[in-house]
């Protein structure tokens, strides 16, 4: 994070605008919104500006900016079209330890100004630290169009509640509760259809119903994808954010994670391999004991709960206890990271149908129906199985399945880091050996893994070199 995201109270502060064009007209209405004394030191004012200061809402300041112009302000915007005025203002400011900000050249100044959401008293803003204010705007737009403009009288209603809540409600916790139920319920539909009275009467009625009971809370079991934020659906993100409790395991990605509530508490309960930080039995029962005590609780798994992620175990303690649960399904590793590789798990010329396996050795060895999984014109999909792939080689060859059969490792798929190791059958252990990839890892076996070369399309910032076009041919191996 290259700029810390801050909101500045300006009201009754002077701000010093040097620059008299329609680029610092924009900056000036945004300060005079946020109720400043604006001063601008300029020769001359465009006509918007002349309208303004003949209006008595600015000073102007007829000349040249000196040395000396930024005393007693408490922050100042540079907007002319002279580089060296531009510097000697940031140089100004540092020296006074006033923040500048530099239209067009955020690098010189100490401050940037985001495209803003105003529905005031709720204001979003949207920043690239300068990089694309185009793609800022873009944004901004985006966002305005998801964000009707009754959430500020909404706002403005929890504003006039907020002490009798607090009284009301002497646990922070419940506080929470009473809000969350406010916000997301009949009081806010009301206001955004614009019944303003008949919100704060259902306000009063909420807030003279009495303590809140906790009762029995609820688990989500969430589906968190293979990595990419962006493969959470809408529903899995509404549950996120609503959670007291997030349990999670170490295959969800950490911006997944951040996508939950920032005040939530976090509890790891990671399995890695021969070491776990707790027992399954213990995390089926952790989850039922936190949603007995009236908590809301996000069960956060990487890919899908109910594909080799034990969800099934999970909420059959759940339900035996009579514990309420909801299960929200994710896009499993296997979908996306081979979407994200190229490579299509079924494709009429090469594959007719996909096996899900589990990859896991228990005590050195994988008891799999290995002559079924040897059958030809099927896309095998190995989970959890970096450890044991040499002898998902060596069982598969002697089953009966070509050393030259295509074969990929693909390495944190649909994440900035994912990588894809390519070969055959017969000498992927020896390029995984040799390339050390990082878990977690998926190994699809079949001949739609030679259409990888021409169909990648995702290229992960980091790994520039994946998606190169070179087909898979027998006795060769690609590294992507």
């Amino acid at each position: 994070m290259e700029h810390l995201p801050i909101f500045l109270s300006v009201r009754d502060q002077i701000c010093a605008v040097i620059g008299g064009g329609e680029i610092a007209t924009r900056k000036v209405s945004l300060l005079l919104r946020a109720g400043a004394r604006v001063r601008i030191i300029a020769p001359r004012l465009c006509p918007n500006l002349s309208t303004l200061c003949d209006q008595g809402r600015i000073t102007h300041l007829t000349r040249e900016y000196r040395d000396g112009d930024l005393d007693n302000a408490y922050l100042a915007i540079a907007a002319t079209d002279s580089a060296d005025v531009n510097h000697a203002v940031a140089d100004a400011g540092r020296a006074r330890n006033i923040p500048v900000n530099v239209v067009d050249h955020p690098e010189d100044g100490s401050f940037i100004m985001p495209s803003i959401i105003d529905r005031s008293p709720v204001i979003a803003a949207v920043s690239t630290g300068g990089t694309s204010p185009v793609l800022a705007r873009l944004m901004r737009s985006r966002l305005e169009s998801m964000i009707p403009a009754g959430y500020g009288r909404l706002a403005e209603l929890a504003g006039r509640f907020r002490e009798r809540v607090k009284q009301a409600f002497a646990d922070p916790a419940d506080r929470r509760r009473f809000w969350d139920r406010v916000l997301q319920g009949n009081v806010a539909e009301r206001v955004f259809s614009g019944h303003m009275h008949e919100a704060e009467v259902l306000m009063e009625h909420e807030l003279g119903s009495g303590p809140l009971q906790a009762g029995m809370g609820e688990v989500y079991l969430v589906g968190g994808g293979p990595g990419d934020p962006d493969l959470l659906t809408f529903r899995a993100l509404r549950l996120m954010q609503q959670a007291d409790v997030v349990v999670y395991d170490r295959l969800v990605a950490k911006a997944v994670l951040d996508m939950t509530r920032s005040d939530a508490e976090r509890i790891y309960v990671g399995k890695e391999r021969d070491k776990h930080a707790m027992r399954q039995e213990e995390i089926n029962q952790l989850l039922a004991d936190l949603a007995k005590q009236g908590q809301r609780v996000v069960r956060l798994k990487g890919g899908d709960p109910f594909i080799f992620g034990r969800g099934g175990e999970e909420i059959d303690t759940l339900a035996s206890q009579g514990v309420p649960f909801q299960v929200i399904p994710g896009i499993t590793a296997a979908s996306g990271c081979a979407s994200y590789s190229g490579i299509p798990l079924t494709h009429r010329d090469y594959a007719q149908s996909v096996t899900f396996v589990t990859g896991h050795l228990k005590d050195n060895t994988m008891n799999l129906n290995w002559s079924q999984l040897a059958q030809p014109n099927q896309t095998l999909v190995f989970y959890m199985g970096l450890k044991g792939l040499p002898v998902i080689s060596r069982e598969l060859q002697a089953h009966g399945m070509a050393p030259n059969t295509p074969a990929a490792l693909i390495q944190q798929g649909t994440t900035q880091k994912q990588k894809v190791f390519t070969g055959t059958l017969a000498s992927l252990p020896e390029v995984v050996a040799r390339e050390k990839p990082t878990p977690p890892t998926l190994i699809i076996v079949g001949d739609v893994v030679q259409l990888h070369g021409k169909l990648s399309w995702y290229k992960s910032p980091e790994h520039s070199e994946q998606g190169a076009t070179s087909p898979i041919t027998p006795g060769t191996e690609l590294r992507h």
